[in-house]
């Protein structure tokens, strides 16, 4: 092994555009450091990286080490700025079933478009880039490369080419969790649907061209279960009317075993969601609802006995919010926030106001940019008025607070006389009737283990709700990314164990779940 050298200066040359402070506050190397090649390299992206994503497209940054002694070592960043040019035309090849606008409104949510700076940052050229990626994944291509052409002063051509893939599929899978028990999957997805293509013979239809090309999407998913199955139809215009608002509109069957009784939903909705710049959104959603309440054990609380057969409700929620993360995957810094109320008729008027925050930051990241995520979430909710059990607030299991039985932290209702509604309070509560409001809040730390796809985990969850004690648990846990086509998939594997509990509540040491991040 060879001696360590200690950083003795930083210095950046070259840089007219930035001034030397801004380029050097987030650098890694800094005096009195240990300096690696590795950190310099990073530096040096990261400087390149604010030239490139405002205009600076041939901007070269070259990181030179000098030494000033028997372990000092002096560092310099050399920046060629080289011109700024903004985006021309943008010229998209290789969509020929995608209409041209499915593509360009990707480009225009990001301002990736003509007149604006051209950002070579997230359209790095080589299909690595944050908008080539999201071109791949909102428009369902196989690749998406965009590079500049073009030799006009100051402006470059965006050459936008995308290679099509088969954006429709028919999925047989099962998944799995401790919460939910084996669930088995037919679904058939088309992510790339025209409800407005309808074929002009058969022939069109079985080869798949017609009803594709438009963006839209069209999920039809058969899912039984052990304890859960839903049967679900829904289509999504993530551009209504070639603007940035989605709808969806959609109809689901869903039915579980609850402890005392069995729960049918069957579920029509309609929703509309607007997205501004800056992350910024807001919505609105209105369902139509049928929930079913059968099989009800005959010492069931009476607050289940009194809701038995059908109940048909209506609501319409109203939600805003932002999201500023950097990643839809795996986030690694910025927050999310959403504000909720909406307000249900079932057979009296009540409303649900519910408020949650996620907030990630890197803490620590290695030399080979690999990077240690502490995150956190608040959630809190409230009915305003009489709600049923069905509608009401239940705590544990997987995204809620761990270490606890899914829905094993609630109110609980008094068992009855067989036959009856009558009150039994000479024996123990027994099942969980939902309570009327609860928060929760939580923190993870997920840091790499051998390689990007396993990270291990660490975290509290924590709670309460309207009856008992505050609640607090701990644990640990292996998540594992598993690359898929549109995106990482998690897997994840967690112990632990309540240090905070009401008598009453039901716990949990082991948990396991498929497709849930923290």
């Amino acid at each position: 092994e060879g001696p360590i050298y200690h950083v003795e200066s930083v210095t950046i040359e070259g840089n007219q555009f930035f001034a030397t402070a801004v380029l050097a506050s987030e650098l890694k190397l800094k005096k009195g450091e240990f300096y690696s090649e590795e950190r310099a390299d990073l530096d040096a992206k990261k400087i390149l990286k604010k030239y490139r994503e405002i205009g600076f497209i041939d901007s070269t940054v070259t990181p030179e080490r000098n030494f000033v002694g028997p372990t000092q070592v002096a560092a310099k960043f050399t920046v060629v700025e080289g011109a700024r040019f903004r985006i021309g035309q943008v010229n998209i090849t290789g969509n020929e079933q995608t209409h041209d606008k499915v593509v360009r409104r990707v480009l225009d949510e990001d301002d990736f478009k003509p007149g604006e700076w051209y950002n070579a940052d997230i359209a790095k050229g080589d299909g690595q880039g944050e908008l080539e990626k999201s071109l791949k994944q909102n428009v369902m291509t196989e690749s998406a490369f965009i590079k500049p052409t073009g030799d006009k002063p100051g402006q470059k051509d965006a050459q936008v080419n995308v290679t099509e893939g088969q954006t429709g599929m028919v999925m047989l899978g099962a998944g799995v969790s401790s919460d939910a028990g084996v669930m088995g999957q037919i679904v058939f997805e088309q992510r790339n649907f025209d409800i407005a293509d309808w074929p002009e013979d058969w022939s069109e239809f079985f080869h798949g061209q017609s009803f594709k090309g438009a963006g839209q999407r069209l999920r039809v998913a058969l899912e039984p279960g052990t304890e859960v199955s839903q049967y679900s139809v829904t289509f999504t215009e993530p551009y209504l009317m070639d603007k940035p608002i989605s709808m969806d509109v959609g109809g689901v069957y869903w039915m579980r075993g609850r402890e005392s009784y069995d729960e049918t939903r069957t579920k029509g909705f309609v929703g509309f969601d607007k997205r501004y710049k800056g992350g910024w959104h807001q919505g609105v959603t209105t369902r139509v609802e049928d929930v079913r309440i059968s099989d009800v054990d005959s010492d069931a609380p009476r607050e289940i006995k009194e809701w038995e057969g059908s109940n048909f409700l209506t609501g319409v929620k109203y939600d805003f919010g932002r999201n500023t993360t950097d990643n839809k995957w795996n986030p690694t810094r910025g927050y999310i926030w959403d504000i909720a109320y909406e307000q249900v008729y079932v057979e009296d008027t009540f409303g649900i106001a519910s408020a949650s925050h996620r907030w990630y930051k890197t803490v620590h990241e290695d030399l080979a940019e690999r990077k240690t995520i502490l995150g956190t979430k608040l959630y809190g909710a409230s009915t305003v008025g009489d709600a049923p059990p069905f509608e009401k607030f239940y705590a544990g299991g997987i995204g809620s607070m761990r270490g606890f039985e899914y829905r094993g932290v609630s109110t609980r209702g008094f068992p009855t006389f067989p036959g009856t509604k009558v009150q039994d309070k000479s024996r123990e509560k027994k099942d969980p009737i939902g309570s009327d409001w609860i928060f929760l809040a939580g923190s993870e730390v997920a840091f790499p283990l051998a390689s990007d796809v396993f990270q291990g985990l660490l975290f509290v969850d924590s709670g309460t709700i309207d009856t008992g004690p505050y609640r607090v648990s701990v644990g640990t846990g292996i998540q594992i990314l598993i690359p898929q086509w549109f995106g990482p998939v998690p897997m994840r594997f967690e112990l632990s164990m309540p240090v905070i509990k009401d008598s009453e509540d039901e716990t949990q040491v082991f948990s396991f779940s498929v497709g849930r991040l923290f």
